[in-house]
């Protein structure tokens, strides 16, 4: 399992590099300041950032206690990524509405948008993290199957 230094090095440069992708093209897509999109983003962010940490360790308990492993297939990354996103939503749908003063639905439409953003970047970033920073299980793993 990944050690909590890890951890943090994980969440923090995903909300990071996400903050970057997400702000300006937040403000293009639905034509608001990028003042308003990165007040919401950063504040989305802090929260999301909280959630990764406690999420991925929930994850990764829940996979080596049913599987034995942290290690993800495709499909695990696929429902990963959606679940995290799911919960997320959850959370920020009405806090959304109400810092850019629009409605549920309005406010519904930009999450889902930020959310399939997310799931598409989530599944690429740990993708991508997991090749960079390999766990040394995962080398025996592959040598033992």
């Amino acid at each position: 399992m990944r050690s909590t230094l890890d951890r943090i090095r994980h969440a923090i440069s995903f909300e990071l590099i996400g903050l970057a992708l997400i702000t300006p093209l937040g403000a293009l897509a639905f034509d608001m300041p990028v003042e308003d999109i990165g007040i919401v983003g950063v504040g989305s962010a802090t929260l999301a950032t909280g959630w990764n940490y406690l999420y991925n360790i929930g994850f990764d308990h829940l996979m080596r206690r049913l599987i034995g492993s942290t290690q993800k297939s495709a499909a695990v990354r696929i429902a990963h990524a959606i679940l995290f996103e799911l919960g997320l939503l959850i959370v920020l749908l009405p806090l959304i509405a109400w810092y850019l003063d629009v409605s549920l639905i309005h406010a519904l439409t930009m999450d889902i948008s930020f959310a399939v953003f997310y799931v598409i970047y989530a599944f690429v970033f740990n993708w991508a993290y997991d090749r960079l920073f390999p766990l040394p299980e995962w080398s025996k793993e592959a040598t033992a199957g």
